[in-house]
């Protein structure tokens, strides 16, 4: 199974971007996006052309700067796919999270609070930190119960100093604060593997995001923030996860996962 991660940060440009000759010529099983900043008759009206491809996209009523989706084979036949969570406010707003089913495989696409400010204040973390608790609640439910978990997403974290150009610079940057790695770190040590990782053990200066100043793609000075994470149970049916770091229609770059599922 081969499985596509992309923040298209507008997904309406991209598409009108060969968006769709970048889906036949990876021909994934899955393509997951993250930022759409759609609503979905927009999407319809202007863009759609993957007619190989069935898709799920978030429901909301407002206008948002985020959103996901998901596109998936004609040939994939799911359980279940959700594409709203009133239930959990942290999820359903602005578009956060998309999710499939595929017989015990739960795939679940996810976008994360973002902001770039320098902390000074501890409440400027009180919401992301919230949404990390919930996450962490939600999926750890799904693998208690028995199901295979696939997670990929725009985590706006880099976890690691190998995750990131210029570490030090940043350590007091919102997406590498010690209390956000910590928190990732207690993720990873409860039921998963970065799937990156365990393909590509400390392989450095790989990242997925890239600033839009000052030549920072060009010069490689970016941050590992997109990531696939697997519960442990089928951390051993990877068997590749690496970056298209050239495609270039968005600040962040698709990852791949391939896994024999």
């Amino acid at each position: 199974m081969k499985i596509i991660s992309w923040n298209v940060n507008w997904i309406r440009a991209v598409a009108q971007k060969w968006f769709k000759d970048f889906v036949a010529e990876q021909n994934p099983d899955l393509i997951c996006v993250q930022e759409t900043k759609a609503f979905e008759d927009q999407f319809l009206k202007e863009v759609w052309n993957l007619e190989w491809y069935k898709y799920v996209w978030h429901t909301w009523e407002k206008p948002v700067y985020a959103g996901t989706a998901i596109f998936y084979k004609n040939s994939i036949n799911p359980i279940d796919t959700k594409n709203h969570f009133w239930e959990i406010e942290h999820f359903h707003e602005h578009w956060r999270l998309t999710e499939i089913k595929l017989g015990n495989l739960r795939l679940i696409n996810w976008y994360f609070p973002n902001w770039w400010q320098k902390v000074t204040e501890e409440n400027m973390l009180d919401y992301k930190l919230e949404f990390y608790d919930k996450i962490i609640d939600y999926s750890n439910k799904i693998v208690k119960s028995g199901e295979n978990l696939i997670i990929l997403w725009d985590f706006n974290i880099a976890h690691r100093e190998i995750d990131i150009a210029r570490p030090e610079d940043n350590k007091n940057s919102i997406w590498f604060l010690p209390v956000e790695r910590d928190k990732l770190t207690s993720y990873l040590e409860a039921w998963y593997t970065d799937a990156f990782r365990k393909a590509n053990w400390d392989i450095p200066k790989t990242y997925s995001w890239w600033s839009y100043r000052a030549w920072a793609r060009p010069r490689n000075v970016g941050w590992r923030i997109d990531y696939f994470f697997v519960s442990n149970n089928i951390k051993d049916k990877i068997k590749d996860c690496y970056h298209l770091t050239d495609v270039m229609w968005s600040d962040h770059c698709p990852i791949v996962l391939e896994i024999d599922l």
